[in-house]
């Protein structure tokens, strides 16, 4: 297997260090975030495949906009 060198800072470091398992290397837990990142035509796949009825998602969108701005406010104590 090829290696590539990289350097890194010390927050990195112990961020990807709190991530690793027993048993896992730094390649492995680098390589199990950025894998599992799909793409656009992933997204519209998996949305078409719930067959959602006309307009569900631009209420959905309306909600989540209406929720951003009517956030519920921390109470100082």
């Amino acid at each position: 297997m090829a290696v590539k060198t990289i350097t890194i800072d010390l927050a990195a470091y112990e961020a990807l260090a709190r991530r690793k398992g027993p048993g896992e290397s730094f390649s492995d837990v680098i390589k199990a975030h950025f894998s599992s990142a799909g793409t656009g035509r992933d997204l519209l796949s998996a949305v078409r495949a719930l067959r959602l009825e006309n307009g569900t998602l631009d209420r959905l969108s309306r909600t989540v906009a209406d929720r951003k701005r009517h956030r519920a406010r921390a109470i100082d104590l």
